[in-house]
C-alpha cells in the first residue's frame, strides 16, 4: 500500500512537460500546475503561433498569464522528496506536448498507441484493448497515433467522411452524397484507396527506376570526373615535361654557342697574340740595325764605312705588315644577328601553334554527345540576349532604343568615328560574343537581308570582300529573299530549300563547331548546318540590302525570347 500511494504521490506532483517532480511550481488559470521553467520554455514555443495554452487540458489563455509560485505545492514536494519519492518511471510513458494523447485517460495522460478511424478516437495501451477484445470493436481500423483525427469529419454534417467523389477528387460523408454530390461518381473512400495506391506504387516503381537511372548517370559522371582529373594531370605532366625539354634544349643550345664563343674567341686572340709577338720581334731588330747604321753614319773611316755598309743596309723583308688591313669593329655580332633571328622564328612558331594548343583545350567538352534540340521549345532553353553595337553600325543604320533593331535609313547617322565601323557594306555586329550552346532568333522585312555570325578581326573599312558577311573565311551568313534563301561563306554560295519565312532561328555550340539556320513558323525547319571548328569568339550580325533609299523600308530586329 505505501509502494501504491508513493507511486500516486509521484504522478500528483509530476511535471507532465520534464516528468520529473516539479521544481518551482507554478499554477496556471485551469488549475494545472507545471515547473515554472518548464511552462515557461513551452510557452516561448509557442509565442511564434501567437497562442499560449495548457499542455495538458489545450485551453487557450489570452493575454499571456502571468506566473506566481505556488507555496503550499512547493513545501508539498520538498516533503516528498524527503520522504525519498522519486518521479514517475519514464515507462509510464505519459504523453508530452509533441505526443498524441489517450482521449480516454482522465488524469494524466499516456501516449496513444493506435488511433482507430471508426470511434475518431486516441488509445493508450490500456484503452486499446477492447478493440482487440470485443467482436464489435476488432472490425474497427486502427492505425498509427494521429491528430488530425477530426480531418475525416465532414465538416458540414458532422459524420465520418468514408466516400470518395471523383466528379470533384474529394472525400465526403453519406449525407453530402445525397446532397450537393447526388448524380456524382462516387466509390467507397477504401476502394478509391486502393486504386490509387495501385497508382502510387506505379508511381513509385518510376520514381525508383529514375533514381537508379540517376544514380547510374551520377555514377558516369563522377567517372567522367575521375578521367577529367586524370587526363588534365597527365596533360599538364607531359605538357610539363615537353615545354622541360624545349627549356633544356634551349639551354643546351645556350651553352653550345656560348662554348663556341669562347672556343673561337680564344682561337683568334691566340692568333692575334701571335702575330703582334712577331711584329715586336720585328720592331726590335729594326730599332737595332736602325741603331747600327746611325753609329755608322758617323764613322770618319771611308775604308771601314764602305767594308761595313753592305752588311748593314741590307733589310729582310716583312711579312706582316701587309697581312693586316683596318676593318670595322665587328667580330661576333653576326652571331648575335643569327640568334635574334632564331628567336623571332621561334616565337612566330610559338604564336602559331599556341591557336592550336588553346583551340585543342577549348574543345575538352564531357557532355558535347548532347543532342541538338528538336522544338523550338527545347531551343529557347538556350536563349541568348543580343544587343547590337553602335560602334559597329553602318552610319546608313538606324538602331532602335535598346539597340535590338536596325533599320536601313535614306540619312546617314550622326555616329562618332570608330575603327569598328563598317564602312561600306550596311552591316552592324552584336555586343555580345555567344559561347557555349545559343540559340537567338531574327525577324526581318524588305528587299533582302543577310544573318550572320563573324570573328570580330573581320576587316571594316572599304568595300573588299574581307568586309562583306559571307564572302571571307572570317564570316557565316543566311541571305533571306522573298522568294529563296542562300548561304555563304568565304565567297561560296550555296542555294537552300526551304518554307519562306520572316522569322529566322539560329543555333550556335561554339565548342562543337556546329552552326544551324532555322525557318521558323508554326514549326522550325532547318535551312542549313555547318559543321567546323571555330578558332575565335563569334558574334552575331546583320546585313541590309535596298537598290535605292526609295524602296520599301528593310529592318532586322532581334527578338526577346518568349
Amino acid at each position: 500500500m505505501a509502494q501504491q500511494r508513493n507511486q500516486l504521490d509521484s504522478e500528483q506532483f509530476s511535471c507532465c512537460i520534464c516528468l520529473d517532480l516539479l521544481r518551482d511550481p507554478v499554477t496556471i488559470p485551469c488549475g494545472h500546475s507545471y515547473c515554472k521553467n518548464c511552462i515557461e520554455s513551452f510557452w516561448d514555443g509557442e509565442e511564434k503561433r501567437g497562442i499560449h495554452s495548457c499542455p495538458q487540458c489545450r485551453k487557450m489563455f489570452a493575454p499571456r498569464p502571468a506566473l506566481e509560485k505556488n507555496i503550499m505545492l512547493a513545501e508539498l514536494v520538498e516533503e516528498l522528496k524527503k520522504a525519498g519519492v522519486q518521479a514517475a518511471p519514464a515507462d509510464h510513458c505519459y504523453a508530452g506536448p509533441e505526443d498524441v494523447a489517450c482521449d480516454v485517460c482522465t488524469r494524466r495522460k499516456l501516449k496513444a498507441i493506435k488511433s482507430c478511424l471508426v470511434c475518431l478516437v486516441s488509445y493508450c495501451e490500456k484503452h486499446l484493448q477492447p478493440h482487440y477484445d470485443v467482436t464489435q470493436l476488432k472490425k474497427h481500423k486502427l492505425v498509427d497515433p494521429s491528430e488530425k483525427l477530426q480531418e475525416n469529419v465532414c465538416s458540414r454534417h458532422d459524420e465520418v467522411m468514408k466516400i470518395f467523389c471523383r466528379t470533384d477528387q474529394q472525400i465526403i460523408c453519406y449525407l453530402c452524397l445525397m446532397d450537393e454530390h447526388k448524380g456524382h461518381e462516387t466509390v467507397p473512400a477504401e476502394a478509391e484507396r486502393t486504386e490509387k495506391q495501385k497508382e502510387l506504387e506505379g508511381s513509385r516503381q518510376q520514381i525508383q527506376q529514375r533514381i537508379q537511372g540517376r544514380e547510374h548517370d551520377v555514377k558516369l559522371l563522377q567517372q567522367e570526373v575521375e578521367a577529367i582529373d586524370g587526363s588534365a594531370d597527365k596533360a599538364v605532366e607531359d605538357s610539363e615535361k615537353i615545354f622541360s625539354e624545349l627549356i633544356r634544349l634551349i639551354q643546351k643550345r645556350s651553352s653550345d654557342v656560348k662554348q663556341q664563343l669562347r672556343s673561337q674567341q680564344e682561337a683568334e686572340v691566340s692568333r692575334v697574340r701571335e702575330l703582334q709577338g712577331k711584329l715586336k720581334q720585328e720592331i726590335s731588330e729594326l730599332k737595332r740595325k736602325d741603331t747600327e747604321l746611325e753609329q755608322l753614319s758617323h764613322t770618319e773611316d771611308h775604308s771601314q764605312f764602305l767594308h761595313s755598309y753592305p752588311s748593314l743596309s741590307a733589310l729582310s723583308e716583312s711579312t706582316h705588315s701587309s697581312s693586316i688591313k683596318a676593318r670595322p669593329l665587328r667580330y661576333f655580332e653576326d652571331v648575335t644577328a643569327a640568334v635574334s633571328e632564331t628567336r623571332d622564328k621561334l616565337q612566330d612558331i610559338l604564336r602559331e601553334q599556341w591557336t592550336n594548343v588553346s583551340l585543342a583545350v577549348s574543345k575538352v567538352d564531357v557532355l558535347l554527345s548532347e543532342p541538338e534540340p528538336k522544338t523550338r521549345a527545347d531551343f529557347l532553353r538556350y536563349s541568348s540576349a543580343i544587343t547590337l553595337d553602335p560602334n559597329t553600325a553602318n552610319t546608313y543604320l538606324l538602331l532602335s532604343e535598346g539597340s535590338r533593331e536596325t533599320t536601313l535609313t535614306k540619312q546617314q547617322q550622326s555616329y562618332s568615328s570608330h575603327p569598328d565601323r563598317f564602312t561600306y557594306y550596311f552591316q552592324v555586329l552584336s555586343r555580345e560574343s555567344p559561347t557555349g550552346r545559343c540559340y537567338w532568333e531574327v525577324e526581318w522585312r524588305g528587299r533582302a537581308v543577310c544573318i550572320a555570325v563573324a570573328y570580330k578581326n573581320i576587316s571594316r573599312e572599304g568595300s573588299s570582300d574581307e568586309c562583306a558577311f559571307g564572302h571571307n573565311d572570317k564570316s557565316w551568313t543566311l541571305c533571306c529573299f522573298t522568294n529563296n534563301w542562300e548561304f555563304w561563306h568565304n565567297n561560296v554560295q550555296t542555294p537552300l530549300s526551304g518554307p519562306l519565312s520572316s522569322r529566322v532561328g539560329v543555333y550556335l555550340d561554339h565548342r562543337a563547331g556546329v552552326l544551324s539556320f532555322y525557318s521558323v513558323s508554326d514549326t522550325m525547319t532547318l535551312l542549313h548546318r555547318v559543321q567546323t571548328t571555330f578558332t575565335q569568339p563569334l558574334h552575331a550580325g546583320v546585313r541590309l540590302f535596298q537598290d535605292s533609299f526609295y524602296d520599301d523600308k528593310v529592318t532586322a530586329e532581334f527578338l526577346k525570347a518568349k
